[in-house]
């Protein structure tokens, strides 16, 4: 991977995280545009993820201290309340996580036709989130079960081209949830999530067995910085543009986009096969 390399794809996971496109098929297609063997390149995508991480701590780092504040006082009220929510919501991705990480690797595997039917699906999610969610005005808050039927979604989306973001949202949305609450929590859901998957994945590249393999990734430390920078500061930029666009319900025109790009990955991988 060259420094060109690394700047397109750290731009594109920082666009590709919080757009409800799925930020793991988007690396996945452009690691293939661009000839990156992603097998080899896993300590770059941890770094990238780690960045969208940061940008997304740093868009909601008000929020995320009044939770802190509120629930280190000890006892129930709103903030302690939400924080649970949180917890509720990352049960089924913990459970995937933790069973079937294996199995959920193996999907990681370049297969372009799989990411786009992935993508596919996200933009079904997509369109039924914005038909569905229409009929559906009511502006409900997000309660204890809401919030474990969007982790449902969350575990889902663990495949490459399938959203977190696309699926979390519109499951929010199908179910009537308040926008103005929706992408906040669907953003905040996924943070620890990604760092727990994230430090599994460093936990098994440091081992033993794999620690010849990380010193012949073929990542270079410029590269890392570049990709990580890349897709720190588009993050910025797109976590707040997605705030905006899912107070106003304008997610149709990504689930237009996924189908494209969906139809054409599928063409591009059985052309390949």
């Amino acid at each position: 991977m060259d420094w060109l390399q690394a700047l397109l794809l750290g731009i594109l996971q920082g666009i590709a995280e919080f757009l409800p496109i799925s930020s793991d098929g988007h690396l996945e297609l452009g690691k293939a545009i661009l000839n990156v063997e992603g097998a080899d390149n896993l300590l770059f995508t941890i770094v990238v993820h780690g960045a969208t991480v940061l940008a997304t701590l740093i868009i909601f780092w008000r929020e995320i201290m009044r939770l802190l504040n509120g629930t280190f006082k000890f006892r129930m009220n709103e903030e302690t309340e939400y924080v649970l929510k949180l917890i509720v919501s990352m049960i089924p991705v913990g459970i995937v996580g933790f069973l079937m990480k294996d199995w959920v690797e193996s999907f990681f595997n370049g297969d372009i036709a799989f990411v786009g039917a992935m993508l596919l699906l996200t933009a079904a999610f997509l369109y039924a989130g914005h038909f569905l969610g229409q009929r559906k005005q009511v502006g409900k808050p997000i309660t204890y079960l809401t919030a474990f039927i969007m982790g449902i979604a969350q575990a889902i989306a663990v495949m490459p081209g399938l959203s977190r973001s696309g699926t979390t949202i519109a499951t929010g949305m199908m179910l009537g949830v308040d926008k103005k609450k929706l992408a906040e929590f669907s953003f905040l859901m996924v943070i620890v999530p990604i760092l727990g998957a994230n430090a599994l994945e460093l936990k098994d590249m440091l081992s033993p067995d794999q620690a010849g393999a990380v010193t012949s990734a073929g990542v270079g430390t410029l590269e890392l910085i570049i990709g990580f920078i890349a897709a720190f500061f588009t993050g910025l930029f797109a976590c707040s543009w997605m705030i905006k666009l899912v107070k106003r319900g304008k997610l149709i025109w990504f689930a237009v986009y996924c189908t494209v790009v969906g139809g054409v990955a599928i063409a591009w991988g059985m052309l390949k096969a």
